[in-house]
């Protein structure tokens, strides 16, 4: 955070600026925290899920059995329930994007650690590879003519097709977009809410003032774990529930 003016701006802590400037034939590929911390996600969930791999006991504690209760869940709850058997094959993904989603959470509240799911462009990234992904599950399912046959209910009256296509085209790019800005926004407004807190003890610089913005930083801390863990969950069902959707659409 910066001062001017007497001011803390908790917007900075947003700002992305280049760790290494990297340009590939006039393209900007620079090294970001966004960047850096989203390596560091994917990187920690790696190395967590494969040492549990790897150090598999027949009566799990500890981390094992955390893992094993939630790939458990994973599996019911965001495969099985809401896509069916058909859906088994699109677990890994499910599970992958969930942790992986989980892990930029909650790294985002360590100190000096940047919340690479409060950046618009991650989310976006997730969304658009979530928008392709649902596609490729309509046609490998429906072929390519079955899948678009699918966005017209049968027994539809003609002269409503104009209004009807045009609506469903609509809701096809929306779904993703809501998962985007709706993982960014929860993200960036907890922060944002914590850094407010953090700010009024440097700008108050109050013995009497500061126990209640420090109450307030810890009461929002443990509410963020909680958003942290309940958006990932809702990404991932939510692209469980579009997948599902594309696979068992009918005609």
């Amino acid at each position: 955070m910066e001062e001017g003016g007497g001011a803390v701006d908790p917007l900075h802590h947003f700002e992305l600026h280049n760790i290494k400037e990297i340009d590939l034939f006039g393209i900007d590929l620079s090294i970001t925290q966004a960047v850096l911390w989203m390596w560091i996600a994917a990187g920690l969930v790696f190395i967590v899920l494969t040492f549990v791999a790897m150090t598999l006991k027949k009566y799990p504690k500890g981390l094992q059995n955390l893992v094993e209760v939630l790939v458990g869940f994973l599996r019911n709850e965001l495969v099985i329930n809401v896509m069916g058997e058909k859906g088994k094959p699109w677990f890994p993904l499910i599970a992958t994007m969930f942790f992986f989603i989980l892990s930029s959470n909650l790294l985002g509240l360590l100190p000096g650690s940047f919340t690479a799911t409060a950046n618009i462009n991650v989310t976006a990234s997730l969304a658009i590879i979530v928008f392709f992904l649902v596609q490729f599950a309509g046609i490998k399912n429906h072929g390519f003519v079955g899948y678009c046959k699918g966005f017209v209910p049968s027994g539809i009256p003609a002269w409503v097709l104009p209004i009807m296509i045009p609506i469903e085209i609509i809701g096809l790019f929306a779904k993703p977009f809501s998962l985007a800005v709706r993982l960014f926004a929860n993200m960036m407004a907890g922060h944002m809410v914590i850094l407010v807190f953090l700010s009024m003890i440097i700008l108050f610089k109050s013995v009497i003032i500061t126990p209640l913005p420090l109450i307030g930083v810890v009461i929002m801390m443990a509410f963020e774990i909680f958003v942290s863990l309940i958006q990932a969950y809702i990404f991932s069902i939510l692209t469980a529930s579009y997948i599902g959707g594309a696979i068992h659409m009918e005609h």
